[in-house]
């Protein structure tokens, strides 16, 4: 018999491919797989490097972590001939793109890029790039640039390291605004340039690129489940820590109250010269605790 709900899935999948747009993250990490022409024409775009030669493409490339600090997965990871490395990152969502987070994603190549033993000079030229879907600083700037510099004179700081706001809405007939229409595009015969509009068309309207999309949605949503659950399971271990503090405090307590009563039952006996049984009625204690404290006072 068919699997209807794959198909059910599929045909879920595939309407869904249709509306998606370069500047949604996971079509963008597609369309720049192994697709190093696309990736170096946008990184000269933005950056205004005319020449800038890309060598090396990766996509959700995960940098290494140092003890337990956060890890990150980076959208789309270049290098280029002069060895200048790019950190390409679209962030939709506000959010999604605070200004600490960019400082986090320069200082994770930072690490990334200096082995032991290296001298510091050695760093390279680092490039940490948001395209945004709305214009973030809201100043109505294609790119707003940002580096060190002397807070007194304005002098540059020129330690190597460049972050960059790209404004997804930004519109104009110049080579930043034509491309930043195109990543706002879900119709590939609506965009500027061909390299983008021949990859959008292949994963939404070539049969395979199709299914390596919808492969991808799949991926997606199974990982989904799989941090769910991994969440799932820190939750509940969390509230289990806390459940049994909450009961080791009453155990607690209890003990700490009849190591206190034992106490004064062997003061009292001691003191008048009586049984535990008598001390035990002079405290009023039950005749059920009695029981349990004769066995405590025995052993």
């Amino acid at each position: 018999m068919p699997d209807y709900e794959s198909e059910r899935l599929r045909q879920e999948y595939i309407a869904r491919i249709r509306g998606l747009r370069p500047i949604d993250d996971d079509f963008m990490r597609c369309l720049f797989r192994d697709n190093i022409p696309l990736a170096q024409m946008v990184l000269r775009i933005v950056t205004g490097i005319e020449d800038l030669v890309v060598t090396e493409l990766s996509v959700q490339k995960d940098l290494k972590r140092l003890g337990d600090s956060r890890s990150i997965c980076l959208d789309a990871y270049a290098k280029d001939s002069s060895g200048k490395i790019f950190d390409l990152e679209i962030q939709r969502a506000d959010v999604g793109a605070d200004v600490r987070r960019a400082r986090y994603h320069s200082s994770a190549m930072d690490i990334e890029n200096l082995k032991a033993g290296q001298d510091f000079s050695e760093l390279p030229e680092t490039y940490t790039i948001f395209i945004t879907e709305n214009d973030f600083f809201r100043k109505g700037r294609a790119v707003y640039r940002f580096e060190r510099m002397d807070a007194e004179d304005k002098t540059p700081f020129n330690d190597g390291e460049h972050i960059l706001y790209v404004n997804g809405a930004f519109r104009d007939n110049s080579d930043i605004g034509r491309l930043m229409h195109d990543f706002s595009c879900w119709n590939p015969e609506d965009m500027n340039y061909d390299l983008l509009r021949d990859k959008a068309r292949y994963f939404k309207e070539d049969a395979k690129g199709v299914s390596d999309m919808c492969r991808v949605f799949e991926e997606v949503k199974n990982e989904g489940i799989r941090i769910g659950e991994i969440r799932g399971k820190e939750i509940g271990e969390a509230i289990g820590r806390e459940i049994g503090k909450e009961i080791g405090k009453e155990i607690g307590k209890e003990i700490g109250k009849d190591e206190a009563t034992i106490g004064n039952i062997k003061s009292i006996m001691e003191t008048l010269n009586i049984t535990s049984k008598q001390a035990m009625d002079m405290l009023k204690i039950s005749a059920e605790k009695q029981e349990e404290y004769s066995r405590l006072l025995n052993s």
